[in-house]
Parts: structure tokens; sequence; C-alpha cells
């Protein structure tokens, strides 16, 4: 497993903190979120490996037994691999994932039974109100689906808009050059096709466009603070450009 820098963590929205972990030997950031509320929310989990460094990062903020949700898009290791070591360090903690992951993994890969959602299914963490969106095979797997909170307009992307790079940990600038040029250097090397595109995909995006996101918290790269549907607009017209 390659290695992390020290995270760093800063606040891209009103309590939600984005933790930013740089792999300097893949030139790549894995980022994850923290909401700060009566029911904090760590949405994806890091790998096994980065734990600790990701526990220390979140104690900067607040104490990590006190999480109460653990959620994630889909099924992989950076989304969800440390997520029984979660559950250990915070025991009123419960798995937050999507309905087919809930049935297809998550029963039997995590310590306590996760909360399953579907399509529109709301979920409080006190503040904040989080809509539950399925978005299967996008960014990747059967069981994909992202969190969009509706009170401050921020939309937890996972791996859509990947960038490449050590970069901001938030931007307003327009980042549809740095995705198309990430998505078109994924598909020149042994992880082409990272994302399957179909018939489906366009109406995902579109339908994420229309929830007018104004924070797009996002996995790998710079978050974006402005015009989030537009950007999602950009990106289904990249997308198509390079995997259509």
């Amino acid at each position: 497993m390659f290695d992390f820098e020290t995270p760093t963590v800063n606040e891209i929205a009103p309590d939600v903190f984005r933790i930013g972990c740089y792999a300097p030997a893949l030139d790549l950031q894995f980022n994850y979120f923290l909401v700060r509320d009566d029911a904090p929310l760590l949405f994806t989990t890091g790998y096994k490996s980065s734990f600790p460094l990701v526990q220390q990062a979140v104690a900067q903020v607040m104490d990590p037994a006190k999480l109460r949700y653990i959620a994630f898009s889909h099924f992989e290791s950076d989304e969800c691999g440390a997520l029984n070591q979660w559950l250990d360090v915070a025991p009123e903690a419960e798995p937050v994932c999507s309905l087919v992951s809930a049935m297809v993994n998550i029963n039997d890969f995590a310590i306590r039974p996760p909360k399953g959602m579907v399509d529109g299914e709301q979920l409080n963490t006190g503040k904040y109100q989080y809509r539950f969106c399925s978005t299967a095979q996008l960014p990747h797997g059967w069981d994909a689906g992202l969190l969009y909170e509706e009170t401050q307009g921020t939309l937890f992307c996972s791996d859509l808009f990947h960038q490449g790079g050590n970069v901001d940990a938030l931007t307003e600038s327009d980042l549809s050059e740095q995705v198309l040029a990430a998505m078109q250097q994924m598909q020149a090397g042994p992880l082409a096709d990272y994302i399957p595109y179909t018939k489906q995909t366009d109406r995902i995006l579109n339908r994420l466009a229309d929830l007018k996101p104004k924070t797009l918290a996002i996995m790998h790269g710079s978050s974006f603070a402005g015009d989030g549907e537009q950007a999602f607009r950009d990106l289904s017209t990249a997308m198509q450009s390079v995997f259509g």
C-alpha cells in the first residue's frame, strides 16, 4: 500500500470538514468528509492502512467515538475499507449505504447491521437533512449512491469530478479542464473504463444537476463552491466525450 502525507483539515462548508490525504506515489488526493452535528457523520472511511491518520484528523474536530453515522458511496477499499475500524472506535455508529450494498455486501462485511437507504430516503443528523440519491453504476458499482445535504446544498460526490495532484481544498474555479484531463489520463492506462458509461449515465448526471448543489464535496481533488448545476452539465458532456 502507498504512503500518505499528514492529512489536512479544512472546513469547506458550515460544519463540513474535508480531511485531505495526499499520496505522492499516485499524485492523488483521497478526501474524506466529516459533518459536525448532533449525530456526526463521516462520509467515506479510507483504507484500513490509512485509518490511524484519518482518525487523528477527525480528532482535531471532534471525539471520533461520538460518530453516529459512517456513510459511503459504494463497496470499494478507499470508500469503506476501514468501516469496521471506525465501528470499533465509535460504539454508537451505524453504517449508511444503499439498500443494494447493505443486501449484497455490508450485511456480511460489517460488524454491525447497516442502514440501507433507497432513492429519496431522508437521514437527519440534527441541523442537517440528507437525501440519498441512487446512482447505480456511477461512479462505479451496482450499489453506488450519494448523499445530498438539503439545508446547505452540499453534495458528497465520491469519485465524480476526479482530479489529480495535490490541489487546494476548495475552489470556486471551473474544474472542467482538470476533470477532463484526469479522465483522459485514466483511459490511457491500466485502469481504463473505470466509470462505466450506459444509457442511464446522462440521466443520472442531469438528475444530480437538477438538485442545484452549492458545494461539491469531491473525493479526489479540490471540492467546488459555486454553480453545481452547471458543473454537472459540463461533467455529462465530458463523460460522453471520453466514455461514450
